[in-house]
């Protein structure tokens, strides 16, 4: 190495490249020339133009803006109006082809509802307390689950069942003719609130010895259970009769039970319930006594329509249209077997993410109109008996004469089939 003079240029020496031609030192005063830069497999391409090397002293035209994915984006030419790209779905995989695209439909703001607050606890429908000296209970009132948002044209798929659903309609015991849950009481809860956390919505229905004879000679009703999200046995005859057929269920689980044990995960999550069924008064009484137990409690609505009211279009339409203005997320109807269902069906179209409960007489139980037998009756199977005698002119030829014989008969064909299969 030479020492530099003052005012001397330092010549550097060539720096060797470990491929290709040594690159040319660079003189004093002498400007910097950069090379052509090629690519290793014809021309260059950068978002699909085509680099030129710019000649001395002309300056360099980069494109402004470049799009996508590897999509050029041109700048306008002056006067000429830009026109919008074609609008991109989101589901472009070709496993959605049978789905109807997002995009044939247009959405816009327009078409979106707010969801609104919760409000001041009154009912959508009259705007007064909907229980009578209940103090601000009540659920979210407003526009239902179903048409906030609805995009018009669009068909709306089920979900497919997940794994756990799955594995649970597998292991379904099939007792007189009715596909029944082998499911606990807090199975039954856990499984209603995993659902309405992801936002979906069912039918639970309880069949008992009144509701498998209905079944056994109506198809339209065995469709009502076979379309049921969830069933449970209610009747201890159907506890016996799987047990004998070597499928045995964990126990009885009746609506009277779950109105109390549902109310207290509704409350727990704050999801607002809604009564529907009893005599007059009946629905709003069980309510303040669910509200006694449970204080956060939100009642979305009562309603105790009268018996035949679902022959009458005016008030099937008014008792329909109540529950939907209240949107509630948790809907116990005891309307009897299979009137409560036709009318759960055709709520279930529009509040897709509530839960419908077919809970019979447990609306009364909770209401304290009817009273319930002892534990140990019920244990035993003994229940009917003790409201037999307590209402002898309604349930005598129904305990008698239709469920009686027909739980024997059921006993003996489940008896003899365990044996022999």
């Amino acid at each position: 190495m030479v020492s530099s003079t003052t005012d001397q240029a330092v010549e550097r020496p060539p720096v060797p490249v470990r491929h290709g031609p040594p690159v040319a030192s660079l003189l004093a005063g002498q400007a910097v020339e950069r090379p052509t830069v090629f690519p290793r497999h014809g021309p260059m391409l950068a978002h699909g133009l085509v680099l030129v090397p710019s000649a001395a002293g002309q300056a360099v035209e980069h494109p402004r803006a470049t799009g996508r994915y590897g999509l050029p984006v041109l700048p306008p030419a002056p006067g000429r109006a830009v026109e919008p790209p074609p609008a991109v779905t989101r589901h472009d995989s070709p496993v959605m082809s049978s789905v109807v695209r997002r995009a044939a439909v247009p959405v816009t703001r327009d078409a979106v509802t707010p969801i609104p607050p919760l409000t001041d606890h009154r009912s959508a429908t009259t705007g007064r307390d909907p229980v009578p000296g209940l103090p601000a209970v009540a659920g979210r009132a407003g526009t239902p689950v179903a048409r906030r948002g609805a995009v018009p044209g669009v068909p709306r798929r089920r979900p497919r069942p997940d794994k756990a659903t799955r594995r649970r309609l597998r292991r379904r015991v099939h007792v007189a003719g009715v596909a029944i849950d082998p499911m606990t009481e807090s199975e039954v809860v856990d499984h209603v609130v995993d659902a309405l956390k992801r936002g979906e919505g069912g039918h639970l229905v309880t069949p008992n010895v009144d509701i498998s004879r209905t079944v056994a000679r109506d198809p339209r009703a065995r469709r009502f259970v076979e379309r049921a999200d969830l069933a449970v046995a209610d009747g201890m005859p159907l506890v016996w009769a799987a047990r004998l057929l070597g499928t045995p269920v964990p126990g009885r689980v009746t609506g009277a039970d779950l109105i109390w044990s549902l109310s207290e995960a509704a409350a727990f999550y704050r999801h607002p319930v809604y009564l529907l069924g009893g005599p007059r008064g009946t629905a709003a009484q069980a309510a303040r006594e669910l509200v006694n137990r449970h204080p956060k409690l939100m009642i979305a609505g009562v309603d105790a329509p009268p018996y035949g009211f679902e022959d009458d279009p005016e008030s099937y339409a008014r008792v329909r249209d109540a529950v939907i203005a209240a949107a509630p997320r948790l809907v116990f109807v005891g309307l009897g077997f299979p009137r409560q269902e036709r009318l759960i069906a055709s709520l279930r179209r529009d509040l897709p993410g509530t839960w419908f409960v077919g809970c019979g007489s447990a609306i009364a139980f909770a209401a304290g109109t009817v009273r319930r037998a002892p534990a140990w009756m019920r244990r035993g199977g003994l229940e009917w008996i003790f409201r037999l005698t307590r209402e002898p002119g309604r349930l005598a030829r129904r305990y008698l004469v239709d469920d009686l014989p027909y739980a024997l008969r059921l006993l003996t064909v489940s008896l003899v089939r365990g044996l022999f299969s």
